[in-house]
């Protein structure tokens, strides 16, 4: 059995060593963006502007006649892009394709110094984070890496989400995890072909009136991603890594996907990924908290002290425990206000 103090040993002599700790950057949203598109390659510079985070994607949406291509496009954006505050991450095809040695060794030897953050695509278990942190651990060394990169999970699998407590634990590269809606629909056979979002089939509905029996009997849609996504938030929780809501695939309706969002906001996810630009603003407006309530939140903590014991604010009851949801709130307003003008002054810090 390995022992816990080997757990932060570099996998290779001459890697970097691996983080104790997740550092927290703005990650709102990750702006996905196919590099074998030169129309959607051109735009990366401007779209990092308004993004946490920038992600070439290298799997699926990508023909499997255009995988190189869009590996070398890459390689391209990231030795001439300067990003600014933005994030560069990429997502490698899955481990069981013919692709993914190739997108690792490329990757890492020529921009793995531009890249933070590798997904990967359709983990099953803790099994595939260790035989990629070995071989990334390898490619850093070779490539004289300074800083370890990162590794992001998709649960898309029955597996997956079986195992997710694992994965979130395999390694001191897990920066977080994200749903994968669409593929997770299919593994589990459910009958939907939406990716994320609702579905008007999976409702429930009020009783029968016993009085009069033809009355309507109103009914509500429910949210077919809320056990895994909630489960995957504790997962994520426990072992000190992000969770993310993925993908929402109907771009025209700005609407429910704001409310999708919200609603992973509120279950604890820290972003969402982004399709196309109109979802950016969606997802910093949704993944921002509101101004009032960080004020109010300020205000609490103000009037608490020191945490403990309970006060009554505006006929409102605080305690030690509400005191621990508004250091939350005002802890995620300050990192996300730290470079942008707007939110400080929204939330007067």
């Amino acid at each position: 059995m390995r022992s816990a103090k080997d757990f932060f040993k570099p996998l290779a002599i001459g890697a970097p060593e691996p983080l104790r700790e997740v550092p927290f950057r703005p990650s709102r949203m990750i702006h996905f963006f196919d590099p074998s598109n030169p129309k959607m390659a051109a735009k990366v510079p401007d779209i990092a502007k308004r993004c946490d985070v920038v992600l070439g994607n290298l799997e699926d949406a990508v023909a499997a006649d255009r995988k190189i291509a869009a590996r070398e496009g890459l390689v391209k954006i990231g030795r001439d892009t300067d990003f600014g505050n933005a994030q560069l991450w990429t997502r490698i095809n899955s481990l069981d394709s013919p692709w993914a040695l190739d997108d690792l060794t490329q990757l890492i030897s020529e921009i793995g110094d531009k890249l933070d953050v590798i997904m990967i695509p359709k983990v099953e278990g803790d099994w595939d984070i260790h035989y990629a942190d070995r071989l990334v651990a390898q490619l850093e060394a070779r490539a004289g890496l300074k800083k370890p990169l990162l590794f992001h999970a998709i649960l898309e699998t029955a597996t997956g989400v079986s195992n997710v407590e694992e994965i979130c634990g395999a390694s001191p590269r897990m920066q977080g995890l994200s749903l994968g809606p669409a593929d997770l629909a299919a593994s589990r056979r459910m009958k939907t072909t939406r990716v994320g979002g609702g579905h008007p089939g999976y409702i429930v509905r009020t009783d029968p009136d016993p009085a009069n029996e033809d009355a309507p009997r109103p009914t509500a849609q429910q949210d077919l991603w809320h056990y895994t996504l909630a489960r995957m938030v504790d997962a994520c929780n426990a072992h000190g890594i992000l969770p993310y809501y993925g993908p929402f695939g109907d771009i025209k309706d700005t609407l429910a996907c704001e409310d999708q969002f919200r609603n992973a906001f509120l279950l604890g996810c820290v972003g969402a990924w982004s399709l196309h630009p109109v979802q950016i603003d969606i997802a910093k407006k949704v993944f921002s908290p509101p101004a009032e309530e960080v004020l109010w939140a300020k205000r609490v903590i103000a009037e608490m002290g020191d945490g403990t014991g309970a006060v009554m604010i505006d006929g409102k009851m605080q305690d030690d425990a509400t005191f621990k949801q508004c250091v939350v709130m005002v802890d995620l307003a300050e990192k996300l206000a730290a470079n942008d003008d707007d939110l400080k002054k929204a939330y007067e810090l």
